[in-house]
């Protein structure tokens, strides 16, 4: 920082020094078409490198993206001594093994979500983490968004009264079974893909631990996916109840209801970057909606938040926007809701 009278000014050498220097393992949509473009328009992170197991394509991507290094391979990109942190946007089956490989190259990790296909497998990354000293984290973009900040801090603040249940749909149409959501060998369904978006939100706005979870889960008859899963999380001050499938009509929304109002999240999980987002906060004095306020939150993209946060926790040593632990006890629920799919029971995470 360079100092003028009681100004601080940054330079241009000062920012560059501040930015994590980031890798992307593989050319996936939401890497290249959402949280590379958001990340490059962070104050704390440089895509420096992108990887695929097929040069060209990360030639295309690179070039498309100005992205300054291309490698052939998983591993090259590992190796480079420049790349500090590692974006995993890989299939589900490949987050944990790429992620631990990436950390022990001694590269911190930003690995999407679900971080792994089960419970222990998220508890490998951790051993592997405690082991290697990086900091390695679940990529919830939504947990960073500025509504979801805000309706817990109104939760809390009593605004609702006591919170006592939380209701969610999540859904969409994609039946090609080419596409990896569609294969069930490598993580795919409705549950893993989606459905760890109410489990995780209502774990952060209850901030409980559910104590038992039941589920019902319908699956495609040919790729055998679960395509229409429905779940109820008994936490000890609520409830919440959720729908999500890979084959219905897209919609989603939340909704947090207490014993003095209700509060709903109008686009709560695929939250917009080019127009304001909106939640609802209503006090229930007219069912014909004369007692809601509307809240808006300017425009923003929380892939980039998600990224800047990040980078910060990397270079202040921080924590993790959503670190592992985290990310364990929510892999913990999706198992015990898959467990209570086949038992007919409720089970415990």
């Amino acid at each position: 920082m360079r100092r003028f009278g009681m100004l601080y000014c940054e330079t241009l050498e000062d920012a560059m020094n501040r930015k994590v220097r980031w890798g992307v393992l593989g050319v996936a949509n939401i890497a290249v078409e959402k949280v590379i473009p958001a990340m490059q328009r962070g104050e704390w992170c440089e895509i420096s490198a992108i990887a695929s197991r097929d040069a060209n394509k990360a030639e295309q991507a690179a070039g498309d993206l100005d992205i300054p290094k291309a490698y052939g391979s998983y591993e090259d990109l590992l190796g480079d001594p420049e790349i500090e942190a590692i974006y995993n946007p890989l299939p589900n089956h490949l987050h944990v093994p790429w992620s631990i490989r990436a950390a022990e190259a001694g590269k911190h990790v930003l690995c999407e979500k679900p971080v792994a296909l089960d419970a222990n497998q998220a508890r490998k990354l951790f051993e592997a983490q405690a082991r290697t000293g990086v900091k390695i984290g679940e990529a919830f973009m939504v947990r960073t968004h500025p509504q979801w900040l805000r309706a817990r801090e109104l939760v809390r603040a009593g605004r609702i009264g006591e919170l006592r249940s939380i209701l969610g749909f999540f859904s969409y149409f994609n039946r090609d079974p080419a596409n990896i959501r569609n294969v069930r060998e490598w993580g795919g369904g409705g549950l893993m893909d989606i459905g760890c978006y109410p489990i995780n939100t209502s774990r952060f706005i209850f901030g409980e631990e559910p104590r038992r979870v039941m589920a019902l889960l319908e699956r495609d008859p040919e790729m055998q996916t679960d395509r229409l899963a429905s779940g109820m999380l008994d936490f000890p001050s609520g409830q919440s109840v959720f729908t999500c499938s890979t084959q219905l009509v897209p919609y989603q929304r939340m909704q947090l209801f207490g014993t003095a109002g209700r509060i709903e999240i109008e686009i709560p999980f695929n939250a917009p970057n080019h127009r304001p987002c909106r939640i609802f906060v209503d006090d229930g004095s007219d069912l014909f909606g004369a007692g809601v306020e509307t809240e808006s939150f300017p425009v923003c993209d929380q892939y980039t938040i998600q990224g800047d946060l990040f980078s910060r926790a990397i270079r202040e040593g921080g924590e993790a926007p959503v670190p592992l632990e985290d990310a364990i006890r929510n892999m913990a629920v999706i198992d015990a809701l898959v467990k209570s799919a086949e038992s007919g029971r409720w089970e415990t995470p």
